[in-house]
């Protein structure tokens, strides 16, 4: 490698022609597809209503840095893949932030990183630093009435998927507990989807099991889309974590259908004996894993722990797999007359593994990015993170519909669309952003944006 001289680097290529970088091309971005994500929130009216659901306490005629400004900041850098408030440090001074975060004068700089924490950190008390807080209520409302929103007209029948994961702890968070299934601190927040769509995000401390405080926010939400939509049929999803008798019972008496996991015991497995005994016999004829389906009337024995008040219809695979059984159970409301126990074990009940790959995504977004000492404050993380993926979400739902990237996740859609290489040059009238000529997915770039812009 030869140096050209003290701003410039050079070396010889494979050809005849020298190689010479340089810094001096000018104010440039890495993130030019990000103005897809600023139209998409032109549809959704996201960031201006979460900004709504924060109190500012400070002097406002001295306030350089409005809040709509700091949560917008801090969710597109979630979507681009900026995980850490000190990545704002350097991001601040990015013009294409500060069109994206709606500034008026793009070339001042954005908050910083410690401006930022503070935000974070709020709590609603007394504190000279900390005047910037959220309420809960405002924020769990707006993530339902964005799902609601999302239809043009009430659907006749929605599935909502309730499941939980794990966000490991490195440090001394406020609510630390070693769960022993997870092999590690951690906090267990709850999760609530509609299909692709987010309705709930609950954070919880991890020394209760899954279903802790899970029917209160099953309850919520039910209720405002109950409100919006009174003749909408509700079937609910889970597994056999959230399988409690104060639930089923619920369910039963405001009119909604459950299908839910079933944990496996011996008095169970005794009542598929003949089933099991069919599949394995299969399975030795044909050497190929055996399935065999049944239901029945079932009611778990009142114990110490609980039990159920009445007989439930639980639908069985008996299933033979490699010399060795498998069998699972499902327990729902739904009739054998609308659902047959293969199909509804098959089609309905397995199809809430696709809950599985949102999680994942909440995951992209930095979920797990829950470092702050106050389970107040990480709560607010995890909001972020969820608004970033409405945001992306909604951009898959109407910009790139009929698209390649229609079933994209998250982390493919940054990559593909939103990370573009773009000189941005601000003028008197205009903000100019030349993205790279070399890019090689502009026809899909044009396609979604027409898309976002009917």
């Amino acid at each position: 490698m030869t140096e050209c001289n003290q701003s410039s680097f050079g070396f010889q290529a494979c050809g005849s022609r020298e190689i010479v970088a340089r810094f001096d091309g000018g104010t440039m971005s890495s993130d030019g597809g990000a103005l897809l994500l600023r139209q998409t929130d032109e549809r959704l009216n996201l960031l201006p209503r979460l900004a709504e659901c924060f109190l500012d306490g400070r002097q406002q005629e001295r306030v350089e840095h409005s809040v709509q400004e700091m949560i917008s900041q801090r969710v597109y850098g979630l979507a681009l893949g900026y995980e850490d408030v000190n990545d704002h440090e350097q991001l601040r001074s990015d013009p294409l932030f500060g069109v994206l975060a709606g500034r008026e004068e793009v070339e001042r700089p954005l908050a910083g990183k410690s401006t930022l924490n503070r935000r974070e950190l709020g709590d609603g008390t007394e504190d000279r630093y900390k005047k910037i807080t959220f309420w809960k209520q405002g924020v769990d409302e707006l993530l339902v009435s964005t799902f609601l929103e999302a239809h043009e007209t009430p659907p006749e029948e929605i599935i909502l998927d309730v499941d939980t994961t794990d966000l490991p702890l490195h440090g001394q968070q406020e609510g630390r507990f070693f769960h022993g299934y997870y092999d590690s601190y951690c906090y267990l927040p709850l999760y609530i989807f509609c299909g692709e769509q987010v309705l709930g995000a609950r954070l919880r401390q991890s020394n209760s099991d899954a279903y802790a405080g899970s029917l209160g926010e099953i309850e919520r939400i039910i209720g405002q889309i109950r409100a919006a939509w009174p003749e909408v049929k509700i079937i609910l999803r889970a597994d056999c974590g959230f399988c409690r008798n104060e639930l089923k019972s619920w369910c039963e008496a405001h009119g909604v259908d459950y299908v839910l996991g079933l944990a496996r015991n011996q008095r169970l497995r005794r009542i598929i004996g003949r089933a099991m005994w069919e599949a394995r016999e299969e399975w030795k004829r044909t050497g190929k894993g055996a399935r065999v389906f049944t239901e029945f009337s079932y009611q778990a024995k009142k114990t110490k722990k609980g039990g159920w008040d009445r007989e439930r219809r639980v639908v069985a695979k008996a299933e033979h797999l490699d010399d060795k059984e498998n069998p699972r159970f499902v327990v729902t409301s739904l009739s054998a007359e609308r659902w047959a126990a293969q199909a509804l074990y098959e089609e309905l009940y397995c199809a809430r593994g696709d809950m599985e790959n949102r999680i994942k995504e909440q995951l992209c977004l930095f979920a797990d990015r829950v470092s702050a000492e106050t389970m107040r404050a990480n709560q607010l993380r995890l909001y972020f993170s969820v608004m970033a993926y409405v945001l992306v979400s909604g951009l898959r739902r109407l910009g790139l519909k009929t698209t390649e990237l229609a079933q994209a996740q998250v982390s493919t859609i940054r990559t593909k669309l939103l990370k573009i290489g773009a000189q941005v040059r601000v003028t008197v009238r205009k903000v100019w952003v030349s993205m790279a000529s070399s890019y090689p997915w502009q026809p899909l770039y044009r396609q979604v944006w027409a898309n976002l812009r009917c």
